[in-house]
C-alpha cells in the first residue's frame, strides 16, 4: 500500500513538472512570436509620434497616453470603492445570510463577460448620464469591471491579518476605525496591492468596454478633458487587425503595439512587486 502511494505521488510530481514546463514553453513561444513579428517597428519615433498615412506609418503615442489615462481613471474609481466595500464586508458584523448573498453577487459579477460591461457603460454613462463617448464613461465602466477583483483580493488580504492584532489595538483604547486604518490595512497592504495591480493590468488590456464608451479610431491630439474621446492600445490593435484599409501592411504595427501593451502591463506588475516588498519590509520592521 505504501509502495503504491509513493508511486502515485512520484507520478503526480512528474506530471506537475511536465505541465509546468509546457506552460512555460507556450508562454515563451508566445512572447517570442509577438516580438519577432513586431520588433522591426520598435523605435523612439514609434512610441513618441502620432499615426500617419491611414495608420500605416508613424507611431502610437496618443494610444499609449489614452491607455494610461484610462488606467488612472478606472483605478481612482475602483480602488476606494472596492477597498471600502471589502472592509465593510470583512470587518463589520453583517447578517450572515445577507453577507453570503452579497459575496455570491460579487463572484457572479466577476464572471460577467466584458462586452456586457461595455453595453452597461453605453446605456448608463454614455446615454443616460449624457457623458457621451468620453474618457469619463470609459474609466467608470472599466472601474466597475475591476470592482469584483479588488473587493475579493482585498477581502482575502484582510482575512490574513491575525485577530490578535485587532484585539490588542482595541484593548489599548483604539477605536474600530483607528484599528482598521492603522493596524489592519497596513498589514494587509501587500495583498491589496497585488489585487490593484492585477486590476490595472486588466484595465489596460480590455477592448470591449472601451469600444462602446470612449475609444476612437484616431485623434490628432492628446485629450485634455475627461469628456474627450481617447485612443487606446487594445482598441488600436483591434482596428488595425480588422477594420483598417491596409491590414497586411499594418501587420508589424499591430504586433509592435502588442509589444508595447505587454511591456506596459509588465511595468505595472513590476511596480506592484516593488511596492509590495517595501510595504512588507516596513511592516516587519
Amino acid at each position: 500500500m505504501k509502495k503504491r502511494a509513493k508511486l502515485i505521488e512520484k507520478f503526480s510530481f512528474i506530471l506537475i513538472k511536465i505541465m509546468t514546463f509546457i506552460i512555460i514553453f507556450f508562454l515563451l513561444f508566445f512572447l517570442f512570436y509577438i516580438f519577432s513579428k513586431g520588433y522591426s517597428v520598435l523605435s523612439l519615433d514609434f512610441i513618441t509620434k502620432f499615426p500617419e498615412n491611414n495608420m500605416t506609418e508613424g507611431g502610437i503615442f496618443p494610444a499609449i497616453i489614452g491607455t494610461i489615462f484610462l488606467i488612472i481613471g478606472s483605478t481612482l474609481f475602483s480602488v476606494p470603492v472596492g477597498i471600502m466595500t471589502a472592509i465593510y464586508l470583512n470587518e463589520y458584523k453583517i447578517n450572515p445570510k445577507l453577507l453570503n448573498i452579497v459575496r455570491m453577487m460579487i463572484n457572479n459579477l466577476a464572471g460577467v463577460p466584458s462586452v456586457v460591461f461595455g453595453l452597461f457603460g453605453l446605456s448608463v454613462f454614455v446615454i443616460f448620464f449624457k457623458f457621451g463617448s468620453s474618457m469619463l464613461a470609459g474609466s467608470l465602466t472599466l472601474g466597475i469591471l475591476n470592482l469584483p477583483m479588488i473587493i475579493r483580493s482585498t477581502e482575502e488580504a484582510l482575512k490574513t491579518v491575525p485577530d490578535s492584532y485587532r484585539e490588542a489595538s482595541l484593548a489599548l483604547g483604539a477605536t474600530k476605525w483607528q484599528t482598521i486604518r492603522k493596524i489592519v490595512l497596513p498589514s494587509a497592504m501587500p495583498g491589496i496591492l497585488t489585487g490593484i495591480m492585477l486590476s490595472m493590468g486588466r484595465a489596460a488590456g480590455e477592448t470591449a468596454p472601451i469600444m462602446f464608451t470612449c475609444a476612437t479610431f484616431y485623434i490628432p491630439y492628446i485629450p485634455t478633458s475627461i469628456f474627450s474621446e481617447v485612443m487606446a492600445l487594445p482598441y488600436h490593435i483591434y482596428v488595425l487587425a480588422t477594420a483598417g484599409t491596409e491590414i497586411e501592411k499594418t501587420r508589424p504595427i499591430q504586433y509592435g503595439t502588442a509589444i508595447v501593451l505587454i511591456a506596459l502591463v509588465l511595468i505595472l506588475n513590476l511596480a506592484g512587486m516593488i511596492l509590495r516588498y517595501k510595504y512588507k519590509k516596513r511592516f516587519e520592521e
